[in-house]
């Protein structure tokens, strides 16, 4: 199974975000500023390797604590 972003991702999650393909973790570039955005939701998807492809979505919601209040 190969796990990518959604082709719905906005630009700004993929430079934020990395997936790896062969686990699904997603990782995180940089820091997160809850001023910024105080949550973010990320489309998923598992695509197996047949021939044709089957393929499952999900929406992964990350929320961002305000760790200064």
């Amino acid at each position: 199974i190969m796990y990518l972003f959604s082709r719905h991702v906005s630009t700004e999650v993929k430079e934020m975000f990395t997936i790896d393909e062969n686990k699904g973790e997603i990782r995180l570039h940089g820091k997160l500023d809850y001023e910024e955005m105080d949550k973010y939701e990320i489309p998923v998807e598992a695509r197996d390797k047949g021939s044709p492809p089957l393929s499952g979505h999900c929406k992964v919601v990350l929320e961002v604590l305000d760790v200064n209040d």
